[in-house]
């Protein structure tokens, strides 16, 4: 097996003279009226009550504000100008599944920019309409994602597993695209290779640390624009903050927002 350690680490170098924006633009589409803390990230497109909650978290956050209580069709106009002025885009994170929802993912994936596709997003795409991204599943999440991709339910099982002749099936067909597959020891499946993180506790396993992780996919790739080192160096960084916090906290009773201060504190 391929494992990570710290010399598959690469971090983007950043200049003295950097400006704002030199280092890579994020838009993050996601947010319905059931889940506002899932897209607290960068430039945030989501509902408009969404929106405004956020806002009282930080206001250093920039969002813009949708009508409506769920991103529809409606909402693509303003989100296509967005997207042209952002190098990544985030989706997925609490956006939801409704049938207005699942049409607007859909017709926002088909563009070229570079992607970070996570959470309610998997469930509704297939694997042959996404390009330029990383895709960042849970186990129910893959095995919805392999399902739409039109794996039958054993060879779904097979995937799932590991078994090798079934995962040449799915990096045969995985093209410019990079899955994490969380879990206890998390896979990194690019078309050439698959490696292993085995950074990380069972302490991970709550709500929040899953957009965590995209929301690091999402800044390594605005700074490098290099899909496998981004997914590296965020399931590592990911995994190695909460065993951090475990023996700090002696135990699982951290949360994904104290991964997120962590990661603020460590970058000073």
């Amino acid at each position: 097996m391929g494992f990570i350690s710290k010399e598959n680490i690469s971090i983007p170098e950043r200049k003295k003279s950097a400006k704002k924006g030199d280092s890579g633009r994020v838009l993050v589409i996601g947010g319905s009226k059931e889940y506002v803390g899932a897209v607290a990230l960068v430039t945030i497109a989501a509902p408009e009550k969404v929106a405004w909650a956020i806002n009282s978290l930080s206001a250093d956050l920039v969002t813009i504000k949708l009508k409506g209580g769920y991103i529809n069709n409606s909402h693509y106009k303003i989100l296509k100008k967005l997207i042209e002025k952002h190098d990544v885009i985030l989706i997925g994170n609490g956006i939801g599944t409704r049938k207005e929802t699942k049409a607007s993912i859909k017709k926002i994936i088909k563009n070229e920019k570079l992607k970070v596709i996570d959470a309610d997003a998997i469930k509704v795409l297939s694997l042959g309409e996404i390009s330029n991204a990383i895709i960042t599943p849970h186990r129910k999440e893959f095995e919805a994602f392999l399902k739409n991709s039109k794996f039958n339910e054993k060879e779904t099982g097979k995937i799932i597993k590991g078994e090798k002749n079934s995962m040449k099936k799915i990096q045969k067909i995985l093209k410019n695209n990079i899955i994490i597959k969380k879990g206890r020891i998390d896979e990194i499946i690019s078309k050439s290779k698959i490696l292993y993180n085995k950074t990380g506790n069972p302490g991970m396993a709550k709500a929040g640390t899953g957009d965590v992780l995209a929301g690091l996919c999402a800044g390594f790739l605005a700074q490098s624009r290099d899909m496998l080192q981004s997914a590296i160096n965020a399931a590592y960084f990911n995994g190695l903050i909460g065993d951090i916090l475990m023996k700090r906290k002696k135990g699982y009773t951290y949360l994904a927002s104290d991964i997120v201060e962590e990661i603020t504190r460590l970058s000073h």
